[in-house]
């Protein structure tokens, strides 16, 4: 029996490991899950950035060419040189560069004059003139090269690359302005810097926006799979739990199926021997008891040893029939008849205690096959011991029932009832709480419905009365 006992206790621990495992995948999942939308939304930045790098430097080459065309050749033929200071000449650059970067997403555009660093011409008109520091930008569109950078007076999470809500994002462009030659289209020497600045804000403000719905449904997904870890390792413990209190159960079934074989191979044994001496001390003294000189006090002596024999046989003949196998011996029989001859039998006694019987199978007739005097001897057995429980009167209530394949038989009574500890001993071999009597009534009562295939149970509370409830099947 040792290798069964300790056969639950893996697979506990397999569920054990279950749970550990779903709450790690849960917990790693939601810190892969980080990385996971940091990576993406950086991703998508990227794409952001270069698209609009790409879309500055077109409009960049765009008003390279308006304004070399537009504004620089027109100017050295009537002015002979370029004086931005000039107003008809300012005018004609603001008018060249706002329909050049009309419908175009420019917020800004600086020209700077190469060496002096300072703003020759400005869409916005406060910045002309003024002189700025030179950027790492300003000096490669110097030499020729193009470059951009983001400004934002926004900060990152942590540093980690999770934009926050809130905040301004530019991209500032720096691109040479070269003369082109009219004829080839060639570019020449660098006269200027072009500086585009274009507002990036709405469009990262939806960047993470997009970061935080991917966060938020990676952590909902990985919750979701986490509850649902959690419900199957739930369900299985509990299916584990059941199967732990059967095996337990089926256990302790055998233990005592074990004892009681055992007890009852020393019963029988013990009763045959009893058996048969006891018949012939009764015998005995019945013949002394009848012979012609015996006396008042020999008569009353041997009276008092055959009524003792006779209840001694009784009590042995109980011994017997709880140590062999009640086989039952199976015919067409009545359920009501067998409850009704039972309580015809124990009338006289029920009226000498002042009981009365209540059911509701007047007329009925409730068809099974069955042993009629197996039965016949677990209900008097009931009966009686309902009656026996009320000392000043009381009532007995018998209920049958159909059930599916077979009935339900309720015999309720309004007696002492019985205490917790002595529920649980019922139908323990031996157990008694009366004066006199074996204590194998419910034993063999037990084994008798058992071996019709039923079912016995009984419910009790002290001064509350006793229920039992016995379910036949139609079929044994």
């Amino acid at each position: 029996m040792g290798p069964v006992e300790k056969e639950p206790q893996p697979e506990g621990k397999q569920f054990r490991l279950v749970k550990f495992f779903s709450w790690a995948s849960f917990i790693v999942l939601l810190i892969f899950s980080f990385p996971f939308s940091v990576v993406i939304s950086q991703k998508a930045k990227e794409i952001l950035l270069s698209s609009y790098e790409n879309y500055a430097l077109l409009v960049g080459q765009n008003l390279n060419h308006q304004v070399f065309q537009n504004v620089v050749i027109p100017a050295y033929r009537r002015y002979g040189q370029i004086k931005l200071r000039e107003k008809e000449q300012y005018e004609l650059m603001d008018r060249v560069v706002r329909n050049t970067i009309h419908g175009f997403n420019v917020d800004l555009v600086n020209i700077y004059s190469i060496g002096e660093n300072v703003i020759a011409y400005s869409t916005d008109p406060e910045l002309i003139g003024l002189k700025v520091q030179a950027s790492p930008g300003y000096h490669k569109a110097v030499k020729g090269e193009s470059s951009s950078r983001l400004i934002s007076s926004s900060f990152e999470l942590w540093g980690l690359g999770i934009e926050v809500m809130g905040g301004t994002r530019k991209l500032r462009t720096f691109i040479p302005f070269r003369d082109v030659d009219p004829f080839t289209g060639d570019k020449g020497y660098i006269g200027g810097v072009f500086e585009l600045i274009q507002d990036l804000t709405p469009q990262y403000e939806s960047l993470v926006k997009f970061q935080l719905l991917i966060f938020g449904l990676s952590i909902l997904i990985m919750g979701l799979i986490f509850l649902a870890l959690l419900l199957i390792v739930h369900k299985a413990e509990k299916v584990i739990e059941q199967r732990a209190r059967e095996r337990r159960k089926l256990q302790e079934q055998l233990h005592q199926a074990e004892r009681l074989a055992a007890l009852g191979e020393m019963v029988a044994g013990v009763s045959h021997e009893i058996k048969n001496p006891l018949g012939i001390i009764r015998s005995t003294a019945e013949l002394l008891g009848g012979m012609p000189d015996a006396d008042d006090t020999q008569k009353r002596l041997s009276g008092v040893i055959t009524e003792e024999s006779t209840r001694l046989n009784q009590i042995v003949t109980e011994f017997l029939d709880f140590a062999r196998p009640q086989v039952p011996n199976l015919y067409a029989s009545d359920l009501v008849e067998i409850i009704e001859k039972n309580l015809t039998f124990l009338e006289p006694e029920l009226e000498k205690s002042g009981v009365t019987v209540s059911h509701d199978f007047k007329g009925r007739s409730l068809d099974l096959v069955a042993d009629h005097d197996q039965l016949y001897r677990v209900f008097q057995n009931l009966l009686i011991n309902a009656l026996q429980a009320m000392n000043n009167g009381g009532k007995i209530d018998i209920k049958v029932g159909e059930e599916k394949g077979g009935y339900l038989i309720e015999i309720q009574d309004t007696g002492c009832g019985i205490s917790p500890e002595n529920l649980k001993k019922l139908f323990n071999p031996f157990f008694t709480t009366k004066d006199r009597g074996s204590g194998l009534g419910l034993s063999i009562v037990k084994k008798i419905v058992e071996g019709h295939k039923g079912l016995i149970s009984i419910e009790s509370r002290e001064s509350r009365g006793t229920k039992v409830l016995v379910r036949l099947p139609k079929q044994a």
